[in-house]
C-alpha cells in the first residue's frame, strides 16, 4: 500500500519528537539545536534554542514546557521565555537522552541510548527513568533495547514503549505514582525498527521505521494494517489536526549530525487517516 503524502515543511536539519498543541505541530529540530512550531499550512516558528540537542516534548499540567536535552543528559523546563533545569539525568542515562512521554500528572518518562551509536559502539541494554513533576527522577524500567518513541493509553494506565534494538513495541501497566508492572511484549515487528511512535482511537500504533523507510499501523498482538514508504528515513510521527486524523509523518535522508546540518534534507509530511490520534502525547 502507498499513501499520498503532501510536504508541510522542509528544510529542516533533522526533525524529531513531534507533538501537537495549541492548533501547531511542535518538534525538535535536534541537529539544527532548537525547538519549533509548525501550522498545518507550513507557518513555522522557532521557539527555543537547545544547545545540547532537543528531542522529546511535553506538558507539566500548568502549560510549561518540558524538553530534553541530549547530550548533557538533562530534562530542561519552560520558565517564562528561557528554559531552566528541570531534572537531571546524567547519573541514571548511560548516554544521550532521547524521547518523552509526559502524562497528565506532568511526570516524564525519559528513554536513553544506553551506548554510543554514532562512533558504532556494541548495542547494550539501558532503563527508562521516571521524573516526577517536582524533578526528582528514578529507574523504572531495566534492560530495554534502545528505549525510544512511547506512547500512554487514554486511561492512563498503559505505557507503549518502542525499542528500536528490540524491534518490538513494549507495553507495560503504570502504577498510580508512576511505576511500571508488568511488562510484556505489545507487538513485535517483522523487518521495521521502531523511532518515534503515535497512538490511535482504536488502540493501533503508528510506527516510524527509519532502517526500512515506512510507516506502519500495528494492533496489539502484531497485525500491521498499513504498510508504506516514505522514500526517506522514517523517523517520528503524531496525530493530529483539528480532528486529529492527520498524521504527521517526520523524515531526513541521514542521521549524521554535521551532514544533517550540511544537506539539510528533513522534512515534515502529512497525510489523511481514517481513526484519528488518541492518548498520549
Amino acid at each position: 500500500m502507498s499513501r499520498e503524502l503532501h510536504t508541510v515543511l522542509e528544510g529542516l536539519a533533522f526533525a524529531e519528537g513531534p507533538r501537537w498543541r495549541e492548533d501547531r505541530l511542535w518538534f525538535s529540530d535536534m541537529h539544527a539545536h532548537t525547538v519549533m512550531t509548525v501550522t498545518p499550512e507550513g507557518q513555522s516558528e522557532e521557539v527555543f534554542s537547545v544547545p545540547g540537542r532537543p528531542s522529546g516534548l511535553g506538558w507539566l499540567p500548568d502549560g510549561r514546557l518540558l524538553v530534553v536535552s541530549m547530550v548533557d543528559r538533562r530534562l530542561l523546563r519552560q520558565e517564562g521565555e528561557g528554559l531552566t533545569l528541570h531534572a537531571d539525568l546524567s547519573d541514571l542515562a548511560s548516554f544521550h537522552c532521547n524521547d518523552m512521554v509526559v502524562d497528565v500528572q506532568g511526570g516524564a518518562y525519559v528513554g536513553n541510548f544506553g551506548f554510543d551509536l554514532d562512533a558504532g559502539e556494541t548495542p547494550v541494554a539501558t532503563d527508562l527513568i521516571r521524573v516526577d513533576p517536582d524533578g526528582s527522577a528514578r529507574i523504572v524500567a531495566e534492560e530495554l533495547r534502545f528505549p525510544n518513541g512511547a506512547v500512554i493509553t487514554p486511561d492512563g494506565g498503559t505505557l507503549i514503549v518502542g525499542e528500536s534494538f528490540g524491534g518490538c513495541l513494549t507495553a507495560f501497566d503504570i502504577q498510580p505514582k508512576g511505576d511500571l508492572t508488568g511488562r510484556r511484549v505489545f507487538a513485535q515487528l517483522e523487518g521495521a525498527v521502531p523511532d518515534g511512535i503515535c497512538l490511535d482511537a482504536e488502540g493501533a500504533v503508528w510506527v516510524a521505521s527509519p532502517v526500512s523507510n515506512e510507516m506502519l499501523r500495528v494492533r496489539e498482538g502484531g497485525e500491521v494494517t498499513e504498510r508504506w514508504p516514505t522514500g526517506q528515513m522514517a523517523i517520528a510521527c503524531m496525530l493530529g489536526g483539528a480532528d486529529r486524523r492527520t498524521l504527521f509523518v517526520l523524515v531526513s535522508d541521514t542521521t549524521a549530525p554535521d551532514e544533517a546540518v550540511e544537506r539539510r534534507s528533513g522534512r515534515i509530511l502529512a497525510t489523511r487517516v481514517d481513526v484519528p490520534g488518541a492518548g498520549l502525547p
